[in-house]
């Protein structure tokens, strides 16, 4: 029997599991492969991302940076007090506590949510790197944390393939977005493309090249991961690789036209062959 206190606990678990399946189907079925102890901690860290994510692409009749403010601010409180009245907040700040979660990958995240507000334009592949590491490679570093639960070591040994996933993952949103990102965001993240205004194949094939290998070193961390964790990690690796691949066969001037897209029943095949590539150990 649950106490009171525990039931909100739950009740906030379940909260950031909600967000999750209605934002991210492709991400929620993912964290459904992982053991069941690990999907809650994930679905918190996800919450926690949307929540900001929808605050600076998302609220435009409202003052963003008031919001994005006030949520770090929450954010701090909520783990410094070890509680609070924001159920996502509740649910992220049990995860950060319990997996010992660095607040520098909090801080960083953070500030490429700044970056969203302030800045529109990357022209330098460094700034690129400085944002894609606060937007996407922490949040990797984040559920890396879980992974591990504890063993610093192994969390040092893949943290860098962890990294290269999470840039993976998001430079691949990035392509499959550019359209919308560039026509109501009025943002381009690509140098290439800020210094052109389009996307021609030259640019296109530079970028994919960059991002197949990140792909490669993300998958050569996957192999090493705990049992817990390699399998719900490795479907949603092929289904970025599959969306990706699917960018590859589109020609630049298509992805200017329309969002790429991965079709439900394809999502299913994708998770089927990941199966069996898991269970013959050909990952």
């Amino acid at each position: 029997m649950m106490n009171r206190v525990q039931l909100y606990q739950h009740v906030s678990q379940r909260c950031s599991q909600t967000i999750t399946q209605h934002y991210s189907t492709s991400f929620s079925a993912a964290i459904r492969m992982l053991h069941r102890e690990l999907r809650y901690p994930i679905c918190a860290i996800y919450g926690f991302v949307r929540v900001a994510d929808e605050i600076v692409d998302s609220f435009h009749d409202y003052d963003k940076a008031a919001l994005l403010q006030q949520f770090e601010e929450a954010t701090h409180d909520a783990i410094a007090r070890q509680i609070s009245t924001n159920p996502v907040l509740q649910s992220f700040q049990q995860t950060v506590h319990r997996y010992h979660i660095p607040q520098e990958l909090i801080d960083a995240f953070f500030r490429s949510m700044y970056l969203d507000l302030e800045k529109h334009t990357y022209r330098q592949r460094d700034e690129l790197q400085t944002y894609v590491y606060g937007s996407a490679e922490v949040v990797g570093l984040m559920c890396l944390c879980v992974f591990c639960d504890g063993d610093m070591d192994l969390y040092a040994s893949l943290k860098e393939s962890a990294r290269a996933l999470g840039s993976a993952f998001q430079k691949v949103n990035f392509l499959r977005d550019i359209q919308a990102d560039y026509q109501e965001l009025n943002r381009s993240y690509f140098p290439a493309f800020a210094y052109k205004g389009y996307l021609d194949e030259e640019a296109k094939r530079e970028i994919e090249a960059d991002i197949e290998q990140e792909f490669a070193r993300g998958l050569q961390g996957i192999k090493h991961l705990p049992a817990r964790s390699r399998f719900g990690v490795y479907v949603a690796y092929r289904y970025f690789y599959a969306l990706f691949r699917k960018i590859q066969r589109t020609s630049h001037d298509k992805i200017m036209q329309r969002r790429i897209r991965i079709p439900n029943r394809s999502k299913l095949m994708i998770m089927l062959r990941a199966c069996i590539r898991h269970q013959l150990n050909m990952i």
